[in-house]
Order: structure tokens, then C-alpha cells, then sequence
């Protein structure tokens, strides 16, 4: 038995599945997770000293890679001064401060501590902000796991969805509306039915956790032009996009495709804690007023504004801030697409990819899928063996074909060559 078996036989017997995040358990592609024991850089080793190119990045945080100087460094100067106050601080301030000053959209912001938190923190802003009840969202766009977020598809156009997850009462999700993504039609019909009823719409704009699937501009323009008819709000989903595809998040993507582009509320994460716990969800001033101790809508965090989480966050986005830092990332990462679409071609295997910024995605197709259903639609089969096959050839992608993938700033040339390396023996095996 191996080490990296021997630790999930032991994780079993004490961890509900051996793990602490389900997709961690390897379920999907088969096989034993890998524990990791250290990384550095662009790369992890494993319990049993097995070194890989990690495409992971902790599931998108590390753009800059692991144990980066500049954060190293703003970590340890913080836990010297204290780990929690349970008070204000300076650079709760400062890190709210710079999240604002790179995204025009938001006027203030509230820290909290995971994306699910400023999901569910978000959502009830909006209802309490619109006195409405129904909210809209889309499947394959997964939020965070609170109650009003995890469901499934209706039957029919605009009916409401029902639980995916057990102990979800379906009292719960009866107010919650789920469509497809990037249908034009389905939204136009559901706002003409019940716009009145609708809180929010909240959206993915670049959705990871159906692999890499952007949101067409019409269907973007659409569903903008949609809620400010209607007095629903626009939520941005960017804890994956955010700070990873852009400076600015994806929304300066749409910025610079639709004129005058904003969402009402935006939902941050990953990058903004640079591998930390820490979050954040913001809007404009009318709407953050809402929040206690202002308003009436409460959301509280004892661990909100971490004192060494937002040092680690504000050191990661002065490092991202720099000139040319996007520029690079992005050619880094479109040449792994590229790359990977060339040795699928030389092996006569159907692969296709899309990148923005440090965050790709490839499925084993002819096209680019534009909604959930088409994703699972594409070869599992294949993923599964070639994510097998990139595993023992030393490179980590995601084990999960529904999952996207994150480049970072300490990859290089050499290790995506490898990596495409790696690629054309595993297809080809």
C-alpha cells in the first residue's frame, strides 16, 4: 500500500469521506487522492515526494504560485502583530480600498470569510434591497452551498428548481428559478412572466464549475438590459473570475464588449485572499447602506477582515497590479491551450479549449459547449483516463472533468512545454 493510500484509508476512518471538500476524493475520475505535502512555485509534492505541475493553484488563488516573497513576507509581518482582534483595522480599509479602486462597479464592500458566505451574504442583500423573493440562476453555476443556491433544473421553463443537496427542505428553493445557460429565449420568457417577483439574477459570467463556458455577449447584454427594465439586480458571481481572467474581473471583459456594462453586486473571491480564507461581496452605496449596522439586513463574520488574511490578499493584488502582469499570465495560458488542442490534433483525439487571462478549460469535443447540458455531454470516458494519464507523468489538473484549470505567474515556458509534453504521451497511450 502507498503512503498517499495510507493516509485516505486513515482519513476515512476520522474525515466523512476521507476528505474536507468533496471533489477532493478523486469520486469522479476514480482512483486515490493525492495528499500533498508542500508546494513551491509553480509545483506540489505529494506525501510520497512526487513532484507535479499544479493547474490547480488551490482551486484558483494562486496566481502569483506558491509561496510567492512579497506574500510571504506581508504574512509573517501580520501573525507577528496578531491573528484575530475581533476589532477594526487599518488594512481591512486598505484591502477594501484597492478591490474598489480596480472594479468601477462597486462603491464599498464587505469582507467575509469564504465565497459561500458572500454568496448567500450577497443574495440576501439583494432580496432585502428589492423586497422580492425569487431569484434567478443558472445551471452548471454553482454559488457556494447554501440552501437557496444548491438546485437543480425544473421540468419546464421558469419552474422552480428543487434540491440537489439532502436536508435542503424544499420550502427553501421554491422561490429559487433555475434556467440554462446562454438561452436567450428562456430568460426573455421568465422576466415576462414573474420580472415583477424577481430579486436577482445571479450568474457566473465565465462559469468554472462547469469546466470553462463563457456568457455570449447577447445573452450578457440581454440579461442586463433585462433587469434594469424589470428593478432586478445583476450579481456577479466573480470569486473564480475575479482578479484571475482580468485586473478588473470579468466584468471589465463585458465592459470593454458592451458599452456602459456594470452588474448591480459583485461576489469576490480566491485571488483577493491570495490562498487564504477571505472574501467579499460589494455594490453601489445604496444598496451596501442596506447592510447592518445601517440597514436592515444583517450579516455578521467573527473571522470577517482577518488581519493576516487581508495582508495576504492585499500583497497578492499589489504583485497583480504591476504592469504587463495579465499580459504575461495570458500568454502563458493560451499557449497551454493551444498547445494541448495541438498534440489532441497530432493524436487524432477531438479537443477544444478557451483561456481568459490565468483560468482555461479544454473538453474532449469538436466545439466549445455553451450550456450545462452539452458539458455533460462530452467524453467523461476519455477525460478520465487522460487526467490518469497527465497524473503520472507529474501533472495536476483538476480531478473533476466539470472543473476549470488556473495557470499562474510562477509557470514557465519550460513547464508548459512539459506539460503539453505530457499531453501528446497520454493521448496517445
Amino acid at each position: 500500500m502507498t503512503t498517499n493510500e495510507q493516509l485516505f484509508a486513515r482519513a476515512q476512518r476520522v474525515i466523512p469521506g476521507g476528505v474536507n471538500s468533496p471533489v477532493r476524493a478523486f469520486r469522479a475520475v476514480g482512483g486515490t487522492p493525492r495528499f500533498i505535502a508542500r508546494a513551491q512555485g509553480a509545483y506540489m509534492w505529494d506525501a510520497e515526494g512526487q513532484r507535479y505541475i499544479d493547474y490547480i493553484g488551490s482551486w484558483g488563488p494562486m496566481i502569483l504560485g506558491h509561496g510567492h516573497p512579497a506574500v510571504l513576507d506581508a504574512v509573517h509581518k501580520a501573525a507577528m502583530d496578531g491573528f484575530s482582534f475581533g476589532a477594526p483595522t487599518e488594512r481591512e480599509i486598505e484591502l477594501a480600498e484597492a478591490i474598489i479602486a480596480l472594479v468601477p462597479s462597486v462603491d464599498q464592500v464587505r469582507l467575509v470569510s469564504s465565497g459561500t458566505e458572500a454568496g448567500m451574504s450577497a443574495l440576501r442583500l439583494a432580496r432585502g434591497a428589492t423586497g422580492r423573493t425569487k431569484i434567478i440562476k443558472f445551471e452548471g453555476c454553482y454559488h457556494g452551498h447554501a440552501d437557496a443556491l444548491l438546485v437543480k433544473a425544473g421540468s419546464g421553463l421558469a419552474t422552480f428548481g428543487f434540491p440537489t443537496s439532502a436536508g435542503v427542505p424544499e420550502d427553501v428553493v421554491k422561490h429559487t428559478l433555475v434556467l440554462e445557460y446562454n438561452n436567450l429565449q428562456q430568460i426573455e420568457e421568465t422576466f415576462a412572466l414573474q420580472g415583477d417577483e424577481i430579486a436577482c439574477v445571479m450568474i457566473e459570467p465565465i462559469a468554472g464549475n462547469m469546466n470553462f463556458v463563457r456568457a455570449s455577449v447577447p445573452f450578457m447584454t440581454k440579461l442586463r438590459e433585462l433587469c434594469t427594465k424589470h428593478g432586478a439586480m445583476l450579481v456577479f458571481d466573480e470569486v473564480m473570475s475575479g482578479f484571475r481572467v482580468a485586473l478588473g474581473g470579468a466584468q471589465s471583459v463585458y465592459a470593454q464588449l458592451i458599452p456602459g456594462f456594470k452588474p448591480d453586486m459583485s461576489v469576490f473571491g480566491k485571488v483577493i485572499g491570495g490562498g487564504m480564507p477571505l472574501a467579499a461581496f460589494g455594490g453601489t452605496k445604496d444598496v451596501m447602506s442596506q447592510l447592518a449596522p445601517l440597514g436592515p439586513v444583517y450579516q455578521a463574520g467573527t473571522l470577517s477582515g482577518n488581519p493576516v488574511a487581508t495582508a495576504c490578499g492585499l500583497a497578492t493584488l499589489k504583485e497583480i497590479s504591476k504592469p504587463g502582469f495579465f499580459d504575461a499570465l495570458s500568454a502563458k495560458t493560451q499557449g497551454l491551450v493551444k498547445g494541448l488542442e495541438s498534440a489532441a490534433r497530432d493524436a487524432g483525439v477531438p479537443l477544444v479549449g478557451d483561456s481568459q487571462g490565468g483560468m482555461f478549460g479544454f473538453f474532449f469535443a469538436d466545439s466549445l459547449p455553451q450550456n450545462y447540458g452539452v458539458v455533460m455531454a462530452t467524453d467523461k470516458e476519455r477525460f478520465n483516463r487522460f487526467f490518469h494519464g497527465m497524473l503520472d507523468r507529474g501533472v495536476y489538473l483538476a480531478p473533476a472533468l466539470y472543473e476549470a484549470g488556473f495557470v499562474s505567474a510562477a509557470h514557465s515556458a519550460d513547464d508548459i512545454a512539459a506539460t503539453v509534453q505530457a499531453a501528446a504521451a497520454a493521448l496517445k497511450a
